[in-house]
């Protein structure tokens, strides 16, 4: 599995949906369901899936599908598909 794989299925694990609606859109402020609880969710399973620690201002930064993918890319994480 391809780590854009992996990261696209931390966000369906969490929101319950389909990843052809995934893309730099899908935020804190177009979907319902996110709150802090679910962006906790997601910040733990990207450390867990790419063994990755983020700093609490990149815990607060990750708002969205788009920005996640930058902070995951700062860790060294290679996301190109």
């Amino acid at each position: 599995m391809s780590n854009i794989e992996k990261y696209n299925n931390i966000f369906v694990e969490v929101f319950g949906v389909d990843p052809s609606l995934l893309n730099d859109d899908f935020s804190k402020d177009t979907v319902d369901l996110w709150d802090s609880v679910h962006q906790l969710n997601l910040v733990s399973l990207a450390e867990e899936s790419f063994d990755i620690m983020l700093d609490p201002e990149d815990i607060m930064g990750f708002t969205s599908y788009g920005k996640g993918k930058e902070i995951v890319a700062a860790q060294g994480v290679d996301l190109e598909a």
